[in-house]
């Protein structure tokens, strides 16, 4: 089993994300998603099971992104949470390393 735990700071929201990703079979992941964003606690709740295998072939038109299309309107429809989501997910089932993923902005 690999559990693999990560903190998402979303950016100007000031919201801050925690994740659980939990892989037993290596293959099918579960989240525990805990958030003071409305939004996101919707998208963890239309969160299924994620098969890791058919979500890296689907890319965008894998579970989580689709879910998040469907949940997340408007201004949030770049929020960083569901590509968090997905690294979150290769992690636990093997297919991606842990590493540190940061955005920085100026306006020039």
């Amino acid at each position: 089993m690999s559990t693999v735990k990560g903190t998402i700071s979303a950016g100007a929201c000031g919201f801050v994300t925690e994740v659980t990703a939990v892989c037993e079979d290596g293959q099918q992941v579960s989240f525990e998603i805990s958030t003071p964003c409305e939004k996101i606690r919707a998208l963890a709740g239309a969160l299924p099971v994620v098969d890791a295998f058919a979500e890296m072939r689907t890319g965008v038109d894998g579970a989580i992104i689709s879910a998040a299309r469907n949940v997340i309107p408007g201004c949030c429809a770049g929020c960083v949470i569901p590509a968090g989501l997905s690294k979150a997910m290769q992690v636990a089932a093997g297919l991606a390393l842990p590493q540190t993923v940061t955005m920085s902005f100026d306006k020039q």
